[in-house]
């Protein structure tokens, strides 16, 4: 049994000022709290990070855990509460049943689970692949940040989406190169990803540009989208600047603040 998670994610809400369950902003108080909602006939549960001084038009951050993992470990460990506090946005941390998500016959319980309630909420594999799934069935969202994940699902209505995938050469359990790796994954190369992606998106040619171990490929689309990959020479499963959980067994990288980084992509694709 994999006892690391299996990717995260993080992924923005396309329309500002609305936050989590259908709920108003100011239904929820300053800080951390934990809420529960029911969606697919079962009791869900997730939390929300409300910095003081929130602006009325607040975008929403969605953290999803790995496999493995929770929405209270993802708070902990990814540092999205004190961006949120400097940034001033929302942050849901949901709750996968089981402590996963389920997508394509991975990782989590294999029904009534994921896009329904994630859906209903806002109105580091595992936790990224759900990301491409909800891009491929869900109009509300303006851009998604899979880190350590790939594309399971099969995408046949897809949503016109920026992406920021971020991912290390040497991850084991889901492979750069795709194919199998040490867990129950078998999926496609994420440069295969990535240019489906950029397929969709109707994007241009991609500009390469370098940094140590950090190489980053961007295409511009039409609609100020973006399809951009971020390869860490060396990089494990884990999740770029993060502390604890997901990067057990790694040594995680410090190339790059994989939060930091997509919040700058996030903040500069609203819509």
């Amino acid at each position: 049994m994999i006892t690391r998670p299996a990717a995260l994610l993080v992924l923005l809400l396309a329309t500002s000022g609305c936050a989590a369950a259908g709920r108003a902003e100011s239904e929820y108080p300053d800080g951390s709290s934990a809420h529960t909602m029911t969606a697919g006939g079962l009791s869900r549960t997730y939390r929300v990070y409300k910095p003081t001084g929130l602006p009325a038009a607040a975008p929403l951050v969605v953290m999803l855990h790995g496999g493995f993992g929770s929405g209270e470990q993802a708070e902990k460990s990814y540092g999205w509460d004190q961006l949120a506090d400097s940034a001033k946005f929302i942050v849901a941390y949901p709750d996968g049943l089981g402590r996963a998500w389920n997508v394509h016959g991975c990782c989590g319980r294999p029904a009534k689970d994921g896009v329904g309630f994630v859906t209903a909420m806002v109105g580091i594999s595992n936790g990224g692949m759900m990301s491409y799934t909800l891009a491929c069935t869900s109009g509300i969202l303006a851009a998604i940040g899979p880190d350590s994940a790939t594309q399971l699902d099969a995408c046949t209505a897809p949503h016109p989406t920026s992406v920021m995938h971020i991912h290390g050469t040497a991850d084991l359990l889901i492979p750069y190169n795709g194919g199998h790796g040490l867990g129950v994954v078998n999926g496609p190369s994420v440069a295969d990803v990535n240019a489906s992606w950029r397929n969709i998106d109707q994007c241009g040619q991609p500009a390469l540009s370098t940094d140590g171990p950090v190489t980053t490929s961007t295409a511009e689309c039409p609609g100020n989208r973006s399809v951009v990959l971020v390869t860490i020479d060396g990089g494990g499963h884990q999740w770029p600047g993060g502390t604890t959980f997901l990067e057990r067994g790694d040594t995680t990288s410090q190339a790059l603040n994989a939060t930091e980084t997509l919040w700058q992509f996030f903040a500069a694709h609203p819509a």
